[in-house]
């Protein structure tokens, strides 16, 4: 029987976290965050589902591939921002390892966008928002009224900014 092969697992244990638990990517390794009172084999039934989640989650959103990850962006492009055409045609649309106090990235110059691989263990709403984000940037470099206006176009912007925050305390805390 062959063996399933799981990326490196870091387990980060808070006494701040009383019951939940999350995970998320980070340099080519999965953090796992629980609470200080879990018992050995409550790490490691929760390691476990966290890593089936994870592996449930890629493949059903093709999450682990550039190219998808270009495609989901296009389209998300011409839903909702379909009066700018330079937000349906990204140079590069990519997962990168090296970001890890930021969601994602644009250059509007040349035309790419970078996604921290973190993002793969959050929700694809989150993730969505996250490409719309920086598809603004395409059209608005700044942070300006005009580009939180074309964000908000993304019913779920603001329940998506707000996870992304509660994982940044989580992570400032462990």
């Amino acid at each position: 029987m062959a063996r399933k092969v799981h990326p490196p697992v870091e387990v980060r244990r808070s006494p701040r976290r009383r019951s939940t638990v999350s995970a998320y990517e980070e340099q080519g390794r999965v953090v796992v965050m629980i609470p200080d009172a879990f018992s050995k084999s409550e790490e490691r039934e929760w390691i476990d589902h966290m890593l089936e989640r994870l592996r449930r989650r890629q493949a059903r959103d093709g999450r682990a591939s550039d190219t998808a990850l270009k495609a989901r962006a296009v389209r998300l492009a011409k839903r909702y921002y379909p009066e700018h055409p330079q937000c349906a045609s990204p140079v590069s649309v990519r997962w990168v390892d090296n970001q890890h106090r930021r969601w994602g990235s644009c250059t509007p110059d040349d035309g790419t966008i970078r996604l921290s691989r973190r993002l793969t263990m959050m929700p694809s709403w989150v993730i969505d928002y996250v490409l719309l984000h920086e598809l603004a940037h395409l059209v608005h470099p700044d942070h300006s009224r005009p580009f939180w206006d074309l964000v908000a176009r993304y019913s779920k912007a603001e329940r998506a900014r707000g996870y992304l925050e509660g994982v940044a305390d989580t992570e400032a805390a462990a």
